[in-house]
């Protein structure tokens, strides 16, 4: 079972879009997928046509032990399962501020699925911010997705999220690492776009060997502005069964299948080496 968090501390740049997007993408492929919403906003649930009322179990139950990660998901298309949230969930800082372990709920609560290999992926939609919810999700999974615009200002944020991965990697969680860089809304013709890329690719190949983020790979599918992307969440469905053919809903497919790639290259044979995924990206 492959854990992945979606996390960017800056807003707007397609983290929401992505995890949606990208669950729904490998659904499509045939893998057992589960999203977790852990913002408060609730965008995900949202973008898949769940709005998480007071009754309706959420990610909140699930941090504050009311009720399990099972009892709280809810199938929203063929291979994909969602637990959803609301603002409740912001009430987490407060709450567990004086909980022994609440860096580990969300570990211990997924322990199951991982014994006994319940999904094929679980993709956690990570808030803005670095808090309570965005470390239990850093110590529960194994990897990291970064969702990236390529912008100059994106690559300062960029460093202060590796900076944040390498922490909890050294203090809680020894197995996780950045594994992908998505670029989104991307812009294939502006000069400035393929600079960021050439930069990113510099500054990653530069990074010491035993850092977390040593093996991350930029993905070669380039996630491209695209109205039906902005239009699919007031449908309450994700860009793939909303608009199949735009380009959103082929960028993500894309991305998909570089994701299932590295589940098969891991599977058949030695890793590659980092210098060779980021030549290749």
């Amino acid at each position: 079972m492959r854990t992945i968090a979606v996390m960017n501390q800056k807003g707007g740049v397609g983290k929401t879009t992505s995890s949606v997007n990208l669950a729904a993408a490998l659904a499509r492929q045939g893998r057992r997928v589960c999203l977790l919403d852990l913002d408060p906003q609730g965008h995900a649930s949202l973008h898949l046509g769940i709005e998480a009322g007071p009754d309706m179990p959420s990610a909140y139950d699930v941090f504050t032990r009311q009720t399990t990660l099972d009892d709280s998901r809810q199938l929203v298309m063929d291979n994909l399962s969602l637990v959803p949230s609301n603002i409740d969930l912001a009430a987490t800082e407060l709450e567990l501020a004086g909980v022994a372990g609440r860096e580990f709920l969300l570990r211990n609560a997924m322990q199951h699925w991982k014994d006994q290999e319940r999904f094929d992926y679980v993709i956690m939609d990570c808030p803005p911010s670095l808090g309570v919810l965005t470390i239990n999700a850093l110590t529960a999974v194994s990897e990291v997705f970064i969702p990236l615009q390529p912008h100059f200002f994106a690559l300062q944020g960029l460093s202060k999220l590796f900076e944040t991965t390498a922490l909890v990697s050294r203090r809680l969680n020894r197995g996780l690492r950045v594994s992908g860089i998505m670029l989104c809304l991307y812009e294939s013709g502006t000069r400035l776009a393929a600079d960021v890329v050439e930069d990113l690719k510099h500054f990653l190949v530069c990074s010491d060997g035993d850092s977390p983020w040593a093996a991350a790979r930029i993905f070669r599918s380039r996630i491209r502005r695209n109205i039906k992307l902005a239009e699919s969440p007031g449908f309450g469905q994700s860009v793939i069964d909303y608009a199949p053919g735009s380009a959103g809903a082929l960028d993500y497919l894309s991305l998909a299948d570089e994701v299932l790639a590295m589940e098969l290259a891991a599977a058949d044979g030695p890793a590659v080496t980092s210098t060779a995924m980021r030549a290749a990206a």
